[in-house]
């Protein structure tokens, strides 16, 4: 008896799932003036191509980190303390302008291989990735689809990328030295943090910072919608 009962209420979720799923499907349909599948998906990938592109060009050219004052690198934040030794010493101030601009032009050549990685993981979107991100009222679904799917890559791709760009100006042996005379200091806490590491995690703040603002955009602003299909797609979320 209880394997039917348990075989009964399979049957019903399963069939649940699966009205739900053409549900779904033929509300987008409706919504989208009859757009196949294939359709569906490509409108919103073209989207994601368009946003990412646009955020990642904006934040690998020149002070694209180090003028935006929403994503700039600034002196790391638990060694707030170091920065406040250094400053008093005549011309410290100077000395951490040029570590801070080190750090950001090191993010901003990073982003530059954001692209590639980033197109890889919009090919392998399902439909259902698709449906989930067009109509799941998350204005910032496809942004955090992206950071589940490729912070990792990301990440081992900036990493040299910025360890090059920093060593070039000797950031690393001169942050070393500094927290090493830092941390003999008697009675203070010792500073840890990893230059490398460092920018490397705040270059993948911005980037997706960057990416998520241009999502939004296009979810918000029927103008940004540059090809027809794309239009039609997004009526769908305008309608929901």
């Amino acid at each position: 008896m209880l394997k039917k009962i348990t075989f009964f209420v399979f049957l019903i979720s399963f069939t649940a799932c699966t009205e739900l799923t053409n549900f779904g499907t033929a509300v987008l349909d409706s919504m989208a003036g009859g757009l196949t599948d294939e359709e569906v998906s490509g409108g919103l990938k073209e989207a994601l191509e368009q946003g990412i592109l646009k955020g990642a060009d904006i934040v690998s050219v020149t002070d694209g980190f180090y003028k935006n004052a929403a994503i700039k690198v600034l002196f790391p934040e638990d060694a707030q303390k170091v920065m406040d030794v250094v400053s008093k010493v005549p011309g410290g101030d100077v000395l951490i302008d040029k570590f801070v601009l080190s750090l950001n032009r090191a993010a901003e050549d990073a982003a530059k291989g954001a692209k590639p990685i980033f197109v890889n993981a919009i090919k392998q979107l399902t439909f259902q990735d698709v449906m989930d991100i067009l109509l799941g009222g998350n204005n910032l679904a496809a942004t955090q689809f992206l950071e589940r799917t490729t912070s990792q890559p990301l990440y081992d791709a900036f990493y040299p990328v910025v360890n090059q760009s920093l060593s070039k100006v000797k950031v690393p042996e001169a942050w070393e030295a500094v927290t090493n005379v830092y941390n003999r200091i008697p009675f203070q806490d010792p500073v840890t943090t990893d230059i490398n590491k460092y920018v490397c995690d705040k270059a993948l703040a911005g980037l997706f910072h960057m990416v998520g603002k241009e999502e939004q955009n296009i979810r918000k602003d029927p103008f940004a919608r540059t090809t027809d299909l794309m239009k039609k797609v997004f009526a769908a979320q305008d309608n929901k």
